[in-house]
């Protein structure tokens, strides 16, 4: 079954190409940073604008690399939820129509459910349950994978999410957007002993997550230095240990509270190196296993859509006739997938804890 994943939940378009015994075919991926950065954050008008110009060429482009047709796919993915709904829309409508036109399914996913099985892409070894961790610039969620679309909320954040707080605390050091990569590029340069912030909500029983007061204390820190580019570098050290430090306590909890022995990572605040360094000694200790999407499976992309969608597809579910966009949408609302459609064999395009695959595939 070849599967056309599209992603357009916000300021990057992800096409992808994937086969369920062939593994990922192709990917191609357009950000829209260099747009948004004069504003320092997404506009959503523009962001739709952008994904209408840039999706129809990617499509063409991915399908070239793969070396399809239109009329070899088998079924449409596309990502219906959460995000922006204008950029939701784009990547529905084209979906839908496209499947109309070839008399093919097509399948509306869950933007996060695409970031937890990104992992998958690369191995076989990962099989449910297990606990994730969701991180991304609007999500902080630890989640615990029962069965495929079996989804139970454990824990998830009161305030901002982790990638928010990233933003906005780089946004206070002078940082240029996107702030979180390059809080973490500043954060290299900083001493680990000078400052000691809060872990927030450790001090109690609960797997929530809360970042707001932190993203205060720093700035209080900040306003009490010259604010010296040194200053500034120990303040992102220490801010970004503080987040590292937090999500390995609640990851800790949360394998200890649901005897699970595997962890499953994801979401654009999983390519922070700390981040992951963290994780993996938590594993280590817990004696559990660590599963991390590659670095560019971190970040939203069409290959985990596709992924996703393949299993769906699979398992005989589809989309009705109504086009399907929601803003937000609950995990734990999801079907299950049914479990007779099994794991595809290992695709490429990911790693395990560590490790290389190549990004891509040849039919």
């Amino acid at each position: 079954m070849y599967v056309l994943g599209i992603e357009t939940s916000c300021d990057e378009t992800g096409v992808a190409v994937y086969h369920r015994e062939l593994g990922l075919l192709s990917h191609r991926l357009y950000s829209q940073v260099k747009l948004h950065a004069p504003y320092g954050g997404i506009v959503p008008e523009l962001a739709s604008r952008d994904h209408i110009r840039r999706l129809l060429p990617l499509i063409r482009e991915t399908l070239n690399a793969a070396g399809l047709s239109l009329t070899r796919l088998d079924g449409i993915a596309y990502t219906a939820g959460p995000g922006l709904i204008g950029a939701l829309l784009v990547g529905a409508s084209v979906g839908h129509s496209l499947a109309w036109s070839l008399g093919i399914p097509v399948v509306a996913i869950h933007h996060m459910e695409g970031h937890l099985l990104a992992p998958l892409l690369d191995t076989d070894k990962l099989q449910p349950p297990f606990v994730a961790l969701l991180i991304s610039g609007g999500h902080t969620q630890l989640i615990q994978v029962k069965e495929l679309g079996d989804y139970q909320v454990l824990g998830e954040s009161v305030d901002d999410a982790v990638g928010e707080a990233f933003d906005k605390v780089a946004k206070m050091l002078g940082l240029g957007y996107p702030g979180g990569p390059e809080l973490e590029k500043l954060a290299r340069q900083g001493d680990p002993e000078r400052f000691r912030f809060p872990r927030p909500m450790t001090d109690r029983p609960g797997l929530d997550f809360s970042f707001s007061g932190l993203k205060t204390f720093t700035l209080n820190t900040l306003a009490a230095t010259r604010g010296t580019p040194q200053d500034k570098a120990d303040i992102a050290r220490a801010f970004q240990d503080a987040v590292a430090d937090t999500l390995a306590i609640k990851c800790r909890r949360a394998l200890r509270q649901t005897h699970i022995g595997k962890l499953v990572a994801a979401g654009g605040v999983c390519a922070n190196q700390a981040i992951r360094n963290r994780l993996n000694t938590v594993a280590e200790r817990e004696n559990a296993e660590l599963f991390l999407p590659r670095h560019e499976f971190c970040t939203d992309n069409g290959a985990m859509i596709a992924f996703a969608g393949s299993l769906r597809l699979s398992a005989g579910q589809r989309a009705g006739a109504a086009i399907q966009a929601r803003a937000r949408w609950n995990l734990e609302d999801l079907p299950p997938i049914d479990h007779r459609s099994g794991l595809p064999p290992r695709a490429g395009g990911a790693e395990c804890c560590s490790g290389d695959a190549k990004t891509e595939r040849k039919k």
